[in-house]
């Protein structure tokens, strides 16, 4: 059998992403993660922190992924959430055209999700700042997702963004669990919120959508892997795409 390997652009400061990937992987046959950073230090709507998400770095750590011949090249990061959903689309256009391999985001993923689940009222759980958030929801009513309900760490160091205690991003999520909240997500790849979605689904009968799960979710099918094939880590392997 083939393997297939999964590229993944991975902010700089992320000590995340990277194990939690990995462990989700580490049951399915055949699948290899890869890694390659460009420099992210700071998340906040300040136009330094916008320019870490320019596409050239991001495109030198695609061509990297590139030379090792990946089925996918994902970018496991959320910046599109505030920056714009548009921003993700041009950088997956970039990256496939310049390596003629096909690329997603964690974001554009947790968008198909949301539109397959038909979700209109998101619970937002972020690390960043309020600011941060507000803009989030402001994109995601241009598709008719409410995201009215929220939570923040107010962080804007995004290496500080990991050390968000287990306790507290659970809190922070039992917190937006409102009625008529359809779906919760834990919106940041450098959270650890991944390995809480199966315990807090049973308990509070929401799906969850932590943006590294959606990216993982979303490079099994472009690698015509079954996501299924992922168990303990939430509902969301469970979804077909459309």
């Amino acid at each position: 059998m083939k393997l297939k390997k999964l590229g993944m652009l991975t902010p700089s400061s992320n000590t995340v992403l990277e194990p939690v990937t990995c462990s989700m992987l580490h049951d399915v046959p055949g699948v290899a993660a890869h890694f390659a950073r460009f420099k992210v230090t700071e998340v906040a709507l300040t136009s330094s922190a916008a320019g870490q998400f320019s596409q050239k770095p991001m495109l030198e750590a695609a061509y990297s992924l590139a030379d090792a011949k990946v089925d996918v090249i994902a970018y496991n990061g959320t910046s599109g959430g505030w920056l714009g959903f548009e921003n993700d689309r041009r950088l997956c256009e970039l990256i496939t055209r310049e390596t003629g391999i096909p690329a997603t985001t964690s974001v554009l993923a947790l968008n198909e999700l949301l539109a397959i689940h038909g979700v209109k009222t998101l619970g937002v759980v972020s690390p960043c700042e309020e600011s941060v958030v507000l803009r989030i929801a402001d994109n995601y009513r241009t598709i008719g997702v409410d995201c009215s309900y929220y939570a923040c760490s107010g962080i804007t160091v995004n290496y500080d963004c990991a050390n968000v205690e287990e306790e507290t991003i659970k809190e922070m999520v039992r917190s937006v669990a409102k009625p008529g909240v359809d779906a919760i997500t834990t919106f940041g790849t450098n959270l650890w919120g991944a390995h809480l979605a199966k315990e807090l689904e049973e308990e509070l009968g929401i799906l969850m959508l932590d943006t590294i799960s959606t990216v993982v979710w979303k490079c099994l099918h472009i690698a015509d892997i079954s996501p299924q094939l992922i168990t303990g880590w939430g509902k969301l392997f469970d979804t077909k795409q459309l």
